[in-house]
Order: C-alpha cells, then structure tokens, then sequence
C-alpha cells in the first residue's frame, strides 16, 4: 500500500464517523481548499471547499435513512467510489459518491450520482429551497 493510499483510506474512515456522528466539524479538515464538486442535479461543477461543505452539510439533513453499502479503492488510492441508499420526501433512491483525493488523501474532487430519477428529482428539489443560490455562487 502506497502512502497516498493509505492516507486516503485515513480520509474515507473519518469521511465515515463523520457521517455516522453526524458531526460535521471535522469535514473542512478532509476536503481540498480547491476542491470540485459535481451536483446530480446541476450540469456545472461548484469549485471549493465551501461549495462542498455547503452541500454536504445540507443533504446529511436532506437525506432520511441514510446508508453506505459498498467501497472501492482504484489500486493507487487516488480515488474511491462508496455506494449508498436513502430516502427524500418519501422517495427511495441509490446512488453513488465519486471521490478523488490527493497525495496528502485530501478531497479534491467529489461527484455525486443518483437513481431513480423520482429520487433525484426530490433531492434536487429540497436542496434547491436550502441552498440553491448560495451554490450558485461558486459555479
């Protein structure tokens, strides 16, 4: 295991027991100061660390139910893909967060997707009415 790698495992544990806690103090500490985020529901990417933070501390509440499945790493660490289940207003969805991290296995980049589209349309909805244009701010 290459140092890389195992400092991006480190990042993806503390990624878990800040979910898990629901604690989101930590997060800044795991995330790139220029890192990208790609929304499910927006077609342009969000730069920074704020822009992540702002949407994943609003779709910790969004979400009901919340749960990781499954992980893979790619062998050189650089980048891990976490599968997941929940529930918006009621809908079911599935999906699946992207993530890419650097040599220090800080979060450079994080990309969402998901399924069914009756689930992604609830998220989209309910994240539009809390964060909607302070995202838009960093696109």
């Amino acid at each position: 295991m290459t140092a890389s790698f195992a400092k991006a495992t480190e990042t993806i544990a503390r990624w878990h027991d800040i979910i898990a806690s629901r604690d989101l103090s930590g997060l800044k500490d795991v995330i790139h100061p220029d890192a990208v985020f790609r929304s499910p529901v927006a077609h342009t990417p969000y730069h920074g660390r704020e822009a992540l933070v702002l949407a994943l501390s609003n779709v910790i509440e969004v979400f009901q139910d919340f749960t990781y499945h499954r992980e893979f790493f790619t062998d050189d660490g650089k980048n891990a893909t976490l599968e997941f289940s929940a529930h918006v207003g009621g809908k079911q969805l599935k999906g699946v967060d992207l993530i890419t991290f650097d040599d220090d296995g800080l979060i450079t980049a994080f990309e969402v997707m998901i399924r069914p589209a009756s689930g992604l349309m609830a998220l989209g909805e309910e994240m539009g009415k809390r964060v909607g244009a302070k995202l838009k701010e960093f696109s």
